[in-house]
C-alpha cells in the first residue's frame, strides 16, 4: 500500500466549510505517484506510459479543513494492459471517501494499449489488495 498525508488548504473548502467534492479527484491523483513511478521512475512526462480510462469516487463522511487527510492507495485488479487503483481518504479515524481508477498502459506512438511487462506486473502485485479484504 502507498500512503500519503494531505493537509487540506483553505482554498479547497466549499461554502459549507467542507472540503469540496471535486478536490478528492486531485488528491487521489497525487497519491497515485507511487504507482506512476512503477512505469516512469523519474515522472518524466515525455516517457509517460499510462492513461486513465475511468474514475469513480464515493463519499462516506464530511471532510474538513484543519485536520490532515491520509490517502491509502492499493492495486485492486491487474489485467493484461490495465489495472485498477483503489484509494481511501481518512480523516480523524473515519473513512471520508473511496475511489477507483482504471489505468491503462498506453503506447502513445501507436495510440493503443500496451501489454504490462512481467516486471510491471510484479511491482503492481506488491500492492495488490482487494477492498473487500479490508
Amino acid at each position: 500500500m502507498f500512503n500519503e498525508t494531505i493537509n487540506p488548504r483553505f482554498s479547497e473548502t466549499d461554502a459549507l466549510g467542507h472540503i469540496n467534492n471535486t478536490v478528492f479527484a486531485v488528491w487521489f491523483e497525487s497519491a497515485r505517484q507511487g504507482v506512476f513511478r512503477i512505469f516512469t521512475p523519474d515522472l518524466d512526462v515525455s516517457k509517460w506510459a499510462l492513461i486513465i480510462a475511468s474514475i469513480q469516487i464515493n463519499y462516506h463522511a464530511q471532510t474538513h479543513y484543519h485536520a490532515p487527510v491520509a490517502i491509502k492507495t492499493w492495486i485492486s485488479r491487474i489485467g493484461n494492459s490495465s489495472f485498477e487503483v483503489y484509494q481511501e481518504a481518512w480523516q480523524q479515524g473515519q473513512k471520508c471517501a473511496s475511489g477507483k481508477a482504471a489505468m491503462v498502459k498506453f503506447d502513445y506512438q501507436q495510440q493503443q494499449a500496451a501489454t504490462l511487462t512481467a516486471t510491471e506486473r510484479a511491482a503492481l502485485s506488491e500492492h495488490l489488495h482487494s477492498p473487500a479484504e479490508r
